[in-house]
């Protein structure tokens, strides 16, 4: 007896650990519950939309105005320049106050255009790559956008098309992809969608499959999707780059280690001239009484000189400076079409000694 749509199992979920290149064609169509005469109806695309979601890379959630300034007044010389700044008010230096605070404020204002210019043009970037998809559906080809690709959607591919998802191929009539993107193999790969192969095959040995954001290069073919949005191979790539920990460059690095050592000197200078001065005091003075409105006088005028030699110690335009001159870099590099997220990343490539790279040069 014939079971009912409500009682027929679900179809088998995208999971990255099935083989599916180590099935045949209608081992496939059979997990993925797929009619190759009609393809998915638009009822069932709709559920298993629902289901596994949007055809699209998931990006981790972009900073916040408030972050993206937060992020520039890290560096130990900026928090010293903020101390510096806040002491020079307290003690009625007013002016000096203002020109500190404002070269935090030129640093910070300036990091913070590049990052969110840069974040713009990754933003456009990602938009060019949403191409449309030639599919089955209802018994009737017709042209999706990408994203709204499911499991089980039987897609046609031609000479020039992105790949949109990973597809277990069910015809290839001289079919050739460009897998450089992903697997860096420089010359376009023949796929054979008859080819039934070992379930650990390497990614670039899978003839009959092809992945998500590739491109077909000759002939033409179709096949059934069996995996979607962060599912995909090149969805796997996006989750290992976004889970990779952030750490610091070796500008970044250095000019922490100069702000420990300028803090560090700044206290120890500041001490000893108080020191020093109290001292002298104590020797000069026949009775030392702290009750003494002279010797507090005193005493309060010692703590401002030593004061105002650390705040003397602290370089006031080196964040400007090394700010200004990354900026600098970054537009030259733009004008070589090389996009940079982050300001820091320009010293660090000039650091790099050493390259590695596999026969493709990738």
């Amino acid at each position: 007896m014939a079971l009912k749509d409500s009682e027929k199992p679900a179809p088998a979920a995208p999971d990255m650990e099935i083989t599916w290149h180590a099935m045949s064609a209608e081992q496939v169509l059979d997990q993925l519950q797929v009619p190759l005469q009609n393809g998915l109806t638009s009822e069932e695309a709709a559920r298993r939309l629902e289901k596994y979601g949007p055809n699209q890379l998931q990006e981790a959630p972009r900073r916040s105005f408030i972050m993206l300034v937060l992020d520039q007044l890290k560096s130990l010389v900026i928090i010293l320049l903020i101390i510096a700044s806040v002491i020079s008010a307290l003690l009625g230096e007013t002016v000096d106050a203002i020109a500190i605070i404002s070269i935090v404020i030129l640093n910070a204002v300036l990091g913070v255009i590049q990052e969110s210019r840069a974040e713009q043009a990754l933003a456009a970037l990602k938009k060019l790559a949403a191409p449309e998809a030639q599919v089955l559906r209802d018994g009737h080809r017709t042209s999706i956008p990408a994203r709204d690709l499911v499991p089980g959607d039987v897609v046609f591919l031609e000479a020039g098309n992105f790949i949109p998802a990973d597809i277990r191929l069910l015809e290839a009539v001289n079919l050739k992809v460009e897998e450089a993107a992903l697997t860096g193999e420089s010359t376009a790969v023949q796929k054979n969608a008859a080819a039934v192969l070992l379930p650990d095959a390497p990614l670039g040995d899978r003839k009959n499959t092809v992945f998500m954001g590739t491109v077909v290069s000759y002939g033409r073919g179709h096949g059934v999707v069996a995996s979607t949005g962060m599912h995909t191979q090149l969805g796997l790539i996006a989750t290992m780059l976004q889970t990779v920990e952030e750490e610091q460059t070796p500008l970044m690095k250095r000019l922490d280690q100069l702000g420990k050592t300028l803090g560090i000197g700044a206290l120890a200078v500041c001490a000893l001239v108080f020191i020093v001065g109290v001292t002298r005091l104590v020797l000069s003075t026949a009775e030392f009484s702290l009750s003494d409105p002279f010797i507090i006088q005193e005493l309060l005028n010692l703590f401002m000189i030593a004061v105002s030699l650390a705040i003397a110690a602290v370089p006031e335009g080196l964040p400007a400076v090394v700010t200004i001159s990354l900026a600098g870099g970054m537009r030259e590099m733009v004008k070589r079409h090389a996009l940079i997220r982050k300001l820091a990343s320009v010293e660090t490539l000039g650091s790099v000694t050493v390259i590695c790279s596999d026969k493709t040069g990738t």
